[in-house]
């Protein structure tokens, strides 16, 4: 039987979300707010970490 595990290390590359506070691309955006719809699918609001410690938002776990 043939090994299919890959031998080359993984490397952890970074993610870009969104911080729709500021309107601009952040590291640390995390979920803060869902917008829910009756006919159709939600929505979910991400903010970064300065705009959340500004506008005391907290993160939804």
């Amino acid at each position: 039987m043939a090994n299919t595990t890959d031998p080359t290390p993984a490397t952890a590359e970074r993610t870009f979300g969104w911080c729709h506070w500021h309107e601009g691309p952040s590291e640390t955006a995390l979920m803060v707010q869902i917008i829910e719809q009756g006919s159709g699918p939600g929505a979910g609001l991400y903010a970064c970490a300065p705009c959340r410690e500004q506008r005391r938002l907290t993160p939804l776990t």
